[in-house]
């Protein structure tokens, strides 16, 4: 049996009274795009950077690669992409991707083919030279995407990766996701937009911290009865 590249488990996380996480468990295995679907404020940030390693659990265990997280062994293997952009403003794009490849331990000719494979994949190549305090919020996204993929990850973990993007390029994007994912690669993406978790091979729907339900979008439309992932939601939210 194949292990899961991500493996969380019973996963709770407070923030003072706060409960943003309880009792979360869910796994990633190679080859498949995860869709972590809820509303703002559900927890899907907050479970990324557990995964990410960025924070700790108050309790469970998140594994990556068969590391317990946070580890920074586990670091080289992961490519994060997180809601908010960390990028250096008065940098070029071309600046950043080199910086943050160089981090990653890239160097030389691989971190220049990398630099150009990732620009052109989101879109940006020709755009690169620019300083990043000329681009809008969406060249913005699609710059930080281009950098979680830089050093060719095994686990990508994407914070609604694009919003802000339009519809053409966001198609072409998904398209590049699944043949990555084809190479082995585990994927796991936040998003509160239906049609995004309809192209992912599993979804979990959470909600105020806690898993509803998880499964193939086929299968949990099967169950519900319902024909949209939307209605799915509703369903297990209680609203029959």
């Amino acid at each position: 049996m194949v292990k899961p590249t991500i493996a969380v488990r019973g996963v709770s996380k407070s923030y003072g009274k706060k409960e943003v996480l309880r009792n979360v468990s869910l796994e990633v295995h190679p080859g498949h795009i995860v869709g972590l679907l809820g509303p703002s404020g559900a927890g899907k940030t907050t479970l990324v950077r557990l995964i990410a390693g960025s924070d700790e659990p108050d309790q469970g265990a998140v594994e990556v690669t068969g590391l317990r997280m946070p580890d920074l062994m586990a670091l080289e293997h992961i490519g994060y992409m997180a809601q908010a952009d960390a990028l250096y403003l008065e940098l070029s794009g071309r600046e950043n991707m080199d910086f943050f490849g160089t981090l990653a331990g890239l160097t030389g000719r691989g971190l220049r083919e990398g630099v150009d494979r990732a620009g052109s994949l989101v879109g940006l190549r020709d755009d690169l030279p620019r300083p990043v305090n000329q681009y809008s919020g969406g060249m913005k996204r699609r710059l930080s995407l281009a950098i979680a993929l830089l050093h060719a990850p095994k686990v990508l973990l994407l914070d609604e990766p694009t919003v802000g993007i339009d519809p053409v390029l966001r198609l072409s994007i998904w398209d590049e996701l699944w043949r990555y994912a084809a190479t082995g690669a585990s994927i796991l993406l936040t998003t509160h937009v239906m049609d995004e978790a309809e192209r992912c091979n599993r979804v979990a729907l959470l909600r105020d911290g806690k898993i509803l339900a998880h499964g193939s979008p086929a299968d949990l439309k099967k169950e519900t009865a319902r024909p949209t992932l939307e209605g799915c939601f509703l369903y297990y939210g209680g609203v029959r």
